[in-house]
């Protein structure tokens, strides 16, 4: 992104979900000089992050939404969205722009984009891919969906933790976007933990072949920042199997509305169900290799 987008001018916004994406995510908007209300729905997540940013907690969406410029939201599913989105619509100004970071599906896209055009008010389906080392450095690359204009009026104000960001089309083409990225995510994960698998089985030095092969052709982010945690069976970090496999459920379920065919989207979903079988829900995505370590 060029500089020249950043907004030059503190803005009037309001943050709703401050998990591990979403309170770093808010934290960046309020070092930017924007003035935040924050909004969370354990009341003691929002007061922490006012001890650590500024700005203001708010009880209710409907009292962080009232007066924003700028909402945005970055909560767990479909349901949540519509939840919260319900309650900002009837405080935003018309003119106003909603800013969906959640991974949702494309439909709940479409149709919260039709309920805030009801009001005046855009909205921008903008799923972001990073993880939570990327929202803490201000890294997230952005995928979004919405009318030009909407797009044009927010792609400053995410600037401060923004890497790259495009707008893929209407409303929804940012949710499909961000399902193509968990598929290919999904495929790199599985075969980076057969390779380690093969490599311990064939009695290679994991960290050897990582150094013979990291530099060419089978190069990856996961390989380069998840190769030495799998091979050491270490999964303490951010994006967890459960919300993987939910992130999977809406792939699979897009997929059957479209007619495309997801062999190994389906096959690798059903490995994360071995691992959530293993007790790993909340263990990284990378632990796909515990299942095939797992004593026979």
């Amino acid at each position: 992104m060029q500089l020249s987008l950043r907004s030059m001018r503190g803005m009037k916004v309001a943050f709703a979900g401050l998990g591990v994406m979403g309170f770093p995510m808010a934290g960046h908007l309020a070092r930017a000089g924007h003035e935040v209300t924050v909004y969370n729905r354990s009341p003691d997540k929002a007061e922490r992050w006012v001890e650590t940013y500024g700005g203001r907690a708010a009880p209710t969406v409907a009292e962080a939404a009232a007066g924003a410029e700028v909402f945005l939201l970055c909560v767990g599913a479909d349901d949540d969205v519509r939840q919260v989105v319900g309650e900002a619509l009837p405080a935003l100004s018309a003119g106003a722009v909603i800013v969906d970071h959640t991974t949702a599906s494309a439909e709940v896209a479409r149709e919260m984009a039709a309920r805030a055009a009801e009001r005046g008010i855009g909205f921008v389906d903008a799923p972001v891919s990073g993880g939570q080392a990327g929202a803490e450095t201000g890294q997230l690359t952005i995928m979004c969906g919405g009318a030009p204009d909407a797009f044009a009026r927010i792609e400053p104000v995410v600037a401060p933790y923004t890497k790259a960001i495009r707008r893929m089309g209407e409303a929804g083409a940012g949710q499909l976007t961000k399902m193509c990225n968990q598929i290919c995510i999904a495929g790199v994960v599985q075969g980076l933990a057969e390779a380690l698998h093969f490599a311990k089985r064939a009695g290679l030095e994991p960290l050897d072949v990582y150094e013979a092969i990291s530099k060419g052709a089978a190069q990856s982010w996961q390989m380069d920042n998840r190769w030495k945690t799998m091979s050491e069976g270490r999964f303490d970090f951010g994006f967890a199997v459960d919300w993987m496999r939910k992130d999977l459920g809406l792939v699979l379920e897009e997929a059957r509305r479209n007619g495309a065919k997801l062999d190994m989207t389906a096959l690798v979903d059903g490995f994360y169900g071995e691992v959530q079988a293993l007790g790993g829900s909340r263990w990284d995505t990378s632990s796909l290799v515990a299942r095939l370590e797992r004593p026979q």
